[in-house]
């Protein structure tokens, strides 16, 4: 997937960067985390590192950041450790996609029954051209990781709701 990085500050732009102008893909269900010098620096990074010394807003959208970068390298635990601090809907959003990356279906649609309708599934929509069911996604994660069918689709959209949604979040925590 071409690096879509631009709406995120040089801190994150340089842990997401890959090689040729790409972002790494995200299994649908990792096996361990992706050890990689960039997440090595993640684990050593306050939010306030994450932001560039930009003025952080809302405390809690800094730490959603903090929760999708783990995701983005497949650190799980780290990921859940935030995320479940986090009693917003947003915070639960991480949680699910945590939880669906972990293979944990029923957990994930646990926690995407208290996200309710999320700002993110319009902006999915929009690029799309679709309805987005979070509950019918994890579904089509489950079949994906089994057996393959629809594999390279999950992975597209699974990339396309970790943007969305770390770009929501990262604003949110400038008040942007």
């Amino acid at each position: 997937m071409p690096a879509d990085r631009s709406d995120f500050s040089s801190a994150i732009q340089g842990l997401l960067a890959g090689p040729a102008g790409t972002m790494a893909e995200m299994p649908l269900v990792p096996s361990a985390p992706r050890e990689t010098a960039q997440l090595e620096h993640l684990r050593s990074m306050s939010a306030d590192d994450l932001f560039d010394g930009g003025p952080i807003v809302r405390r809690d959208y800094a730490e959603c950041v903090r929760s999708g970068l783990y995701l983005y390298f497949s650190a799980l635990d780290e990921s859940h450790g935030i995320s479940q601090r986090i009693s917003t809907a947003t915070g639960s959003y991480w949680h699910g996609i945590m939880h669906r990356q972990e293979g944990d279906w029923s957990n994930a649609k646990y926690w995407f029954r208290r996200v309710g309708s999320h700002p993110v599934y319009a902006n999915i929509e929009s690029e799309t051209g679709a309805s987005w069911d979070p509950f019918q996604f994890v579904d089509d994660c489950a079949v994906a990781s089994s057996d393959g069918l629809g594999r390279a689709r999950a992975l597209e959209l699974q990339m396309l709701e970790w943007r969305l949604l770390m770009r929501h979040c990262y604003r949110r925590a400038l008040g942007l």
